[in-house]
């Protein structure tokens, strides 16, 4: 098949690219902008384009396919041409759905957790020696790529974003996947850009729930009240599934699971991993692995990048790196980080980077969210929010929302750097969170500079 991408440089649709390429495909692609990684990883499969931008040029009825991205426009001269011409316009989410609708499709949904608990499947299933087509948000130790399809799988594992599809179809991503095994980790609001009220988000995740297959299974985290009504009153022909937090304990910063056969050192920490862990043990059993399997491959998992990822550290000082963006995941990431290291204090830094943290109606939902940071810190760039067009907010208007008079915020990314350089890290954590990079942070390189004060 020849298979063209319409903004080709995006992290979910260079990854779809290279998984088609090396399923033998004949790939093009355009875009108007591409960053690294993407940048370098196309290149090494000779799919970079030659030049930036749309070439209209490049849409022929030679095509048996286009895929579209959410970072082309609606009067893209390329979509235009596609549809001129007839060729079947797909997009990211309708592609894998086509690459796996004769395989029994995993979809892991929810506000968050849900890239973690797709990394933990992917792993223990990996472990266990089952082969399986896979597409998830983050890279995954052991994996080279995000997307991945085989010709003899018979299981797919998807993370279900709840973000829209492309520019012309406003569906979420996970009403496409039509899943036979479906986790749902929680619902906390997010996306008022294309979701302006809670009641408008809460009812995709109804949705979702009402695309499950028959006979399929809906696993789902019973503490949360919302999500559990869902479940209960739906009417489907499905199983219904809940789990909660397992019993563990933290001995010397460790975290040790405790199991009917046991104790279990494992690798992540915090009440949020541990209800991921849940989860993610659910869908293995319904995938036909047993619980000595999945805790024998769980207790190596490493986590997923910039999932409480650990940058670097010495003796009196860890730097985490985390997405966290949201109310409901920064409050999650923080109070994780402070129960594992509770003899050292805790500078946490956020980024109002997404459109949802970026615009003033939805700022008071981060009321209270740093109570539990010792030195709480919010990071925004002006010019982040001009180029998303929304209305510019202030210092102060960032103050009162969190709500909290030991909060310091910063907009310029030296101030930020200098002020942190500046502190004694002794017996003291650093953690990094965002969707993006605080305007220009190696996160790595500042990590090693840290732990070297």
């Amino acid at each position: 098949m020849k298979v063209h991408f319409i903004a080709i440089g995006g992290s979910a649709m260079h990854n779809l690219a290279l998984a088609l390429y090396k399923k033998d495909y004949i790939i093009t692609g355009s875009d108007d902008e591409i960053f690294e990684p993407s940048k370098s990883r196309l290149a090494k499969y000779g799919l970079l384009p030659e030049k930036q931008g749309w070439f209209p040029e490049k849409i022929h009825l030679g095509l048996d396919a286009v895929v579209l991205g959410m970072h082309a426009r609606e009067d893209n001269p390329e979509l235009l041409e596609a549809k001129k011409l007839g060729i079947k316009i797909f997009s990211y989410p309708e592609f894998l759905y086509e690459q796996t609708k004769n395989k029994t499709r995993i979809v892991i949904g929810g506000s968050h957790g849900k890239t973690t608990i797709t990394s933990m499947v992917m792993h223990v299933l990996k472990f266990a020696g089952v082969e399986f087509d896979y597409m998830v948000g983050a890279n995954v130790e052991g994996f080279e790529t995000m997307v991945n399809f085989s010709r003899t799988s018979k299981i797919a594992v998807f993370e279900g974003d709840e973000y829209l599809s492309s520019p012309i179809d406003k569906r979420p991503k996970f009403h496409l996947y039509k899943p036979n095994i479906a986790l749902i980790s929680g619902i906390a609001w997010d996306h008022i850009n294309v979701f302006p009220t809670f009641e408008i988000y809460v009812e995709q995740f109804r949705k979702f729930i009402e695309l499950i297959e028959n006979n399929g299974s809906l696993i789902y985290f019973e503490n949360d009240k919302i999500l559990a009504d869902l479940a209960k009153k739906n009417n489907n022909k499905i199983r219904v599934i809940p789990y909660n937090t397992p019993k563990s304990e933290i001995i010397n910063n460790k975290s040790i699971l405790i199991t009917k056969t046991g104790k279990l050192a494992i690798e992540v920490f915090g009440e949020h991993n541990l209800q991921n862990i849940s989860g993610a043990k659910l869908i293995c059993n319904e995938a036909g692995i047993s619980d000595e399997v999945f805790y024998k491959a769980i207790s190596n998992f490493k986590g997923a990048a910039k999932r409480l990822q650990l940058l670097a550290e010495n003796t009196k000082c860890s730097v985490y790196l985390d997405f966290a963006h949201s109310p409901s995941k920064l409050e999650a990431t923080v109070k994780a980080l402070k129960k594992q290291f509770a003899g050292r204090k805790l500078v946490a830094c956020m980024e109002l980077h997404t459109f949802s943290s970026l615009t003033a109606e939805f700022l008071n939902e981060y009321k209270g969210t740093m109570k539990d940071v010792d030195f709480p810190i919010v990071f925004f760039n002006p010019e982040t929010i001009k180029h998303k067009k929304l209305p510019e907010i202030s210092t102060n208007q960032v103050l009162e929302s969190f709500d909290d008079n030991r909060l310091k915020v910063f907009n310029v990314t030296d101030e930020l750097v200098k002020y942190l350089k500046n502190q004694n890290w002794s017996d003291k954590n650093l953690l990094m969170m965002s969707s993006g990079n605080f305007s220009g942070i190696d996160f790595k390189q500042f990590a090693n500079e840290i732990i070297s004060l």
